[in-house]
């Protein structure tokens, strides 16, 4: 499960936690409104808006709105897009894989890390608040943080380069996850409900 999986059952934990969430799909690839569609519409609205100016434009559409989920495109696909998302957004949840391997590769040459350095330099210049940072692990063994084992060992990685970890993960669960048709979502018994809240207890500035 990757991050528009995850945007949709981190909407509907929102919405179902009374917290009138919308969900901006800014991702080309439209997975979050087919999604929507399919359901024949989720009880949240389900926004596309793939554009290169969204920390200009999203204020108006969300306003209002309890939380804003956004579906974030790669970076490296569609870099001006997923900079305008960052700039807007107070919370970057960013999803990975249980792979020390994984966590290494995204760190090498510094690369990922100085991009998230200078959005956060970029917010500060428009007079933003430094974002919360924060990994959520996705297809893992076990729903819950375990003591050792490929997410604590993941987990440790994360922190080894200054980066916190939610204590809720998410499962490897097809029938409940990525293989739900739109209608049957629901994140009530889910980690995602616990994701959500713990997402809820933070606040911008929880960097890391």
């Amino acid at each position: 499960m990757g991050k528009s999986t995850s945007g949709i059952f981190l909407a509907q934990a929102l919405y179902e936690q009374g917290d009138d969430p919308m969900l901006i799909d800014a991702d080309k690839g439209k997975t979050c409104l087919d999604w929507d569609e399919m359901a024949g519409g989720m009880p949240y609205p389900v926004v596309s808006k793939p554009v290169k100016d969204l920390h200009r434009t999203l204020p108006e559409i969300t306003r209002g709105r309890g939380s804003v989920v956004i579906d974030v495109p790669q970076v490296e696909d569609h870099e001006r897009i997923a900079k305008g998302a960052l700039l807007f957004a107070d919370l970057w949840v960013l999803p990975i894989a249980p792979s020390p391997v994984e966590v290494r590769r995204l760190f090498r040459d510094a690369v990922f890390g100085d991009f998230l350095e200078d959005m956060q330099e970029a917010r500060q210049d428009a007079g933003r608040q430094p974002a919360g940072v924060v990994f959520l692990l996705t297809r893992t063994n076990t729903n819950r943080a375990t003591k050792a084992g490929p997410d604590r060992d993941c987990r440790d990685e994360l922190a080894n380069h200054g980066f916190a970890t939610l204590d809720a993960q998410i499962m490897f669960h097809d029938d409940m996850y990525r293989q739900s048709g739109g209608a049957r979502v629901r994140a009530l018994g889910t980690a995602y409900e616990r994701a959500a809240k713990e997402l809820k207890d933070r606040t911008p500035g929880d960097a890391r």
